[in-house]
């Protein structure tokens, strides 16, 4: 089996710029980390591999500086990291970004499974997964929690556990598949000194538009179908009030504010 995970590089705080003709992020301008949702589809797919003898790729579209997150994640124990990088990718919305991770599916494959991290923390959209998947015309499965491994009696699909707000469901679903694990799937692993030491003895596969196939205009801000027009910051004009005292007579002061307000 032969799965590739989909991680991307982060914002590592809140005190980032924005491009004012742009409006996207100037990535540059805060220090930046994997996606810390990423790391439950990255550690899903890890112990597929300990279970089955499967490869595991770890694939990111960013700057040549998001090769850090594949260091991370062969660290981990990827067999193999590939980073997307190309001026024409920048600015790109979800679906020119799903695009872009679907051609180096294509292209780098063929893969059984497709792993993508619910969302990223500095977009919080949900989409590059499902988006990934209509690309591919494959099918796909969100709030995923359990995988059960194929079996003997139908070596190819997976048995998947999704949960909700009110409980789960189980489903089957055909490969390949693109499917997108949750915290409650996992609990991520940390690198290790060999896999870091692998990654720098591998080094990692560099791909941009060209090797990908993909014309000028149909990726990055260029091919993006949504903008982003308009940016503002929050503006905090609620009256604040300094509670003193011990912890007692500050919670006996809270209370007669709220009895105020209710």
């Amino acid at each position: 089996m032969k799965i590739a995970v989909c991680i991307k590089q982060v914002p590592d705080c809140g005190s980032v710029s924005l491009d004012p003709e742009t409006h996207t992020l100037v990535r540059a301008s805060a220090g930046a980390v994997i996606n810390p949702l990423d790391e439950f589809p990255l550690e899903t797919a890890l112990r597929i591999k300990e279970k089955n003898n499967a490869d595991v790729v770890a694939i990111t579209m960013g700057p040549p500086r998001a090769e850090e997150v594949l260091a991370r994640a062969m660290a981990m124990g990827a067999d193999k990291g590939i980073l997307l990088s190309d001026r024409r990718f920048a600015g790109g919305d979800t679906w020119a970004t799903s695009l872009v991770l679907a051609a180096a599916i294509e292209t780098c494959g063929p893969f059984d499974l497709i792993l993508c991290g619910k969302q990223a923390i500095d977009g919080d959209t949900a989409q590059v997964g499902p988006e990934t998947a209509a690309h591919l015309n494959w099918p796909q499965a969100a709030n995923v929690c359990n995988i059960e491994m194929p079996s003997e009696e139908n070596p190819s699909s997976l048995t998947l556990t999704r949960l909700f707000e009110h409980g789960t469901d189980k489903l089957s679903i055909p490969l390949p598949a693109v499917i997108m694990p949750i915290k409650e799937a996992c609990e991520p692993r940390f690198g290790t000194l060999e896999g870091r030491l692998d990654y720098y003895k591998k080094g990692v596969t560099k791909l941009n538009a060209d090797n990908l196939g993909i014309p000028e205009g149909a990726s990055g801000l260029k091919g993006s179908p949504t903008r982003v027009v308009k940016t503002t910051t929050p503006e905090m004009n609620r009256k604040r009030v300094r509670l003193t005292g011990t912890p007692e007579e500050q919670a006996h002061k809270l209370a007669e504010i709220l009895k105020e307000k209710i």
